[in-house]
């Protein structure tokens, strides 16, 4: 090996393992509170903020609802989207930062109040507004909406809500349930099957992105070996576990929001 080429560690099997500090960026994107989250500062906070992989994810049940619709209004979906993303998007999302800074941004505090306050004024505003065009129906919503992401995010009564299954019926079957009635004004069966189908995937969800957060904001390092059944071993380190969490949940995103395109493309054309 001449002098120029990069060292690594020892392997049980006999190849060099190599070091991570020959690799900067992968370091540093692996000590990123997650894999979506860009370099602090700037416009890139808010990027990280938004949760840009969720955010559309969970916008993607809004449209999956709206489309199981009999006819589709393009203002009331429209509405429903940007009303989620205010709740969502925005407000719940400031509102987890401000409770502990687990994305690390550096937004200051009055402004994430100030955009807890728009979001969900902005969603209780679009709400109001689509009680004249649907009717009564929408009340329980409106009103069960920003208790959702208050006490899903402060965690109020105990934790009651900031559960699994609660965030799963807070971010996948209610939006589902929301842009239906929405269209409808009123509820069926296919809304409520595919009600309970958004809630197993976002079941599937928070048990794939707990520990994905865990390894990434809890743990320090990660460092060992998997010993083969036909001998020898492998390196275990943090992406390792990292990699198989993360890529589910990006084919996850991206399939959701995918299939939420092609049901708006087929209704709405």
């Amino acid at each position: 090996m001449t002098s120029n080429e990069p060292t690594g560690s020892a392997h049980p099997t006999g190849r060099e393992v190599p070091d991570a500090s020959m690799y900067p960026h992968e370091r540093d994107s692996a000590t990123r509170p997650a894999f979506y989250a860009a370099r602090p500062g700037g416009w890139r906070d808010w990027w990280t903020l938004l949760h840009p992989p969720y955010t559309a994810w969970h916008l993607s049940y809004v449209v999956i609802g709206a489309c199981l619709a009999p006819h589709i209004s393009l203002s009331r979906l429209v509405g429903t989207l940007l009303a989620f993303f205010c709740a969502v998007g925005l407000a719940a999302h400031a509102l987890d930062e401000l409770h502990g800074r687990p994305l690390r941004t550096r937004i200051p505090a009055p402004v994430l109040v100030a955009v807890i306050v728009a979001g969900l004024g902005g969603a209780v505003v679009l709400g109001v507004v689509g009680l004249s065009r649907v009717g009564w129906v929408l009340i329980p919503f409106l009103v069960l909406g920003p208790f959702l992401v208050l006490s899903y995010n402060l965690e109020l009564f105990g934790g009651l809500v900031h559960t699994d299954l609660g965030f799963a019926l807070a971010w996948g079957s209610f939006p589902v349930l929301v842009a239906y009635v929405a269209q409808t004004g009123r509820l069926a069966v296919a809304p409520l099957f595919a009600a309970a189908g958004a809630c197993a995937l976002s079941l599937a969800q928070r048990r794939l992105s707990t520990p994905a957060r865990f390894i990434r904001r809890r743990v320090k390092e990660v460092e060992g070996f998997a010993s083969l059944q036909e001998g020898g071993a492998v390196p275990l380190d943090q992406r390792s576990f990292l990699e198989p969490l993360e890529g589910a949940l990006r084919a996850m995103s991206w399939s959701v929001a995918l299939i939420a395109t092609a049901l708006a493309v087929a209704r709405l054309t």
